[in-house]
């Protein structure tokens, strides 16, 4: 049993003669098409489907299937949702898309992704098509030192090199917690949505420690050590109880140190 997962870029807009439906597909466009004509929107939705690999041919199916199913039956769904003026919850919209692309593939479709932004999604999962995952992410930027008081000053500095530096050093710290929350019983806002999600975060998380010294001005780090790994369990364990309180769940929390490194926290969740 293998799964299979491709992306799907398009642009919609509220013009209809906007649309380039009629005119040839590119052979290849990483932008995606449709393409951008005037002013619109840039999406991406992520099919994953799960199954046994064709004997004959090695494939669990062809990835053009896939996309012409997004085009035939995903694509029209948010272009009309697109240009209304009434507000819909994304997660509904994606409910519906989720039924359609299944309906147009097999094998099993179990999880599909949709990214409004480059910096929010929401999926559904098969197992839990009562239920959306939400995503952002955030940023704060704050100064540590790596320091252990178990340990003596060269240790200290054989294992944590630079970053033991006395007067610190600083990151721009990205965080992105996926949260799971009911789905929305009306074509209205959701009851716990992204708005919910950027308060929660910002009273909790960055108020408290953009532009400080995590070392010196925060209690969370008085005596933890604040690892990119602390930092991910810290700030998980704040906004864990807020986030339940307002009707979500938080699932995990990514936070990258740099580009390169990031920690995960809980390691496995059961989700995707």
């Amino acid at each position: 049993m293998i799964e299979l997962a491709r992306r799907v870029r398009f642009c919609v807009s509220q013009a209809s003669e906007a649309s380039d439906r009629g005119r040839d597909r590119p052979a290849s466009a990483y932008a995606g098409w449709p393409g951008m004509i005037g002013v619109g929107a840039f999406y991406e939705l992520e099919v994953t489907c799960r199954g046994e690999p064709s004997a004959d041919t090695g494939y669990l199916l062809n990835i053009s299937n896939i996309d012409a199913a997004v085009h035939a039956t995903a694509i029209p769904i948010i272009e009309e949702v697109f240009g209304g003026r009434s507000e819909h919850d994304p997660g509904r919209v994606l409910a519906n898309i989720f039924r359609a692309v299944e309906s147009a593939l097999d094998p099993e479709v179990v999880a599909i992704r949709w990214w409004l932004s480059p910096y929010y999604s929401v999926a559904i999962e098969e197992t839990a098509m009562d239920r959306v995952l939400i995503s952002q992410q955030f940023e704060f930027s704050a100064a540590h030192r790596l320091h252990s008081p178990d340990l003596d000053e060269a240790e200290n500095r054989r294992t944590f090199g630079k970053c033991n530096n006395p007067s610190g050093h600083g990151h721009n710290y990205r965080l992105e917690p996926i949260v799971s929350t009911p789905l929305s019983s009306t074509d209205g806002p959701a009851k716990f949505g992204l708005q919910h999600l950027e308060q929660i975060v910002n009273e909790t998380v960055i108020k408290r420690f953009d532009h400080t010294h995590l070392n010196l001005d925060t209690v969370e780090f008085a005596h933890l050590n604040p690892t990119v790994e602390h930092i991910a369990k810290v700030c998980y364990d704040l906004l864990e109880p807020r986030i339940a309180d307002a009707g979500g769940r938080l699932v995990r929390l990514r936070v990258w140190e740099t580009e390169k490194s990031s920690c995960t926290y809980p390691a496995d969740s059961g989700q995707r």
